[in-house]
């Protein structure tokens, strides 16, 4: 149970965290080979190949994240694909109960993504849940990604924050690491970020299964 007493702001990564990351999975590992198989007259099985070799490439970069070089670098318009199975964009459970409890007890709430700002968007207009926020940030607008050294520190100069009183919930144990180094005091996992896999290996973080356990209700603020 986080310390809720002693926390004023609390950041929340978007895919896996907020959202079920099934959708993104799905997206880059199925259909996006699929339609460059299409695009470019090649099997689906090449297609698997050279898709995985382009993404080793920039793995953990922020091109990784970036639509404007996925589009460039596959020739696909990656933007409208995701449009079209928008259906399979879904809010993980109890989240929207958790914002409301937060904001309730007066918390200041940040979505802060690796997310290109148009996959922000999409998935913003998709769910509803954005105006539950103070700030929606792509890490874009840094150009660094969350996991690279600096991003945390970068963050104060278009979002102050204090690093012992904040909280990040994450799915990925790169940026939580990263949040770490940069003096971020409380920091919390997903279990399981993709509800058709399954759950992750305990690490050196404590993993939420469902947030519905942390209420703020059931804790010290109250």
């Amino acid at each position: 149970m986080p310390p809720w007493s002693t926390i004023d702001t609390i950041m929340f990564d978007m895919d896996g965290t907020l959202l079920d990351l099934h959708f993104d999975n799905y997206f880059w590992l199925n259909l996006v080979p699929t339609m460059y198989s299409r695009a470019h007259g090649v099997s689906e099985e090449n297609a698997r190949e050279i898709i995985r070799g382009k993404y080793a490439e920039v793995h953990g970069t922020l091109n990784w994240y970036c639509i404007d070089y996925w589009e460039d670098e596959l020739q696909l318009d990656i933007a409208e694909l995701k449009t079209t199975i928008k259906h399979k964009i879904c809010v993980r459970p109890n989240v929207e109960k958790l914002l409301q409890e937060l904001q309730r007890n007066n918390k200041r709430l940040l979505l802060i993504t690796n997310a290109h700002p148009s996959s922000l968007k999409i998935k913003m207009d998709h769910t509803g849940i954005g105006d539950y926020f103070h700030k929606r940030i792509s890490s874009h607008s840094l150009k660094l990604a969350k996991e690279n050294h600096g991003f945390w520190e970068s963050l104060q100069e278009i979002q102050s924050y204090e690093p012992e009183r904040t909280l990040l919930f994450d799915d990925s144990v790169p940026v939580l690491r990263q949040a770490k180094r940069e003096g971020i005091r409380h920091l919390y996992g997903i279990k399981q970020p993709d509800s058709q896999r399954p759950p992750l290996t305990p690490n050196e973080f404590p993993l939420i299964e469902d947030f519905n356990n942390i209420m703020p209700s059931q804790s010290d603020s109250e």
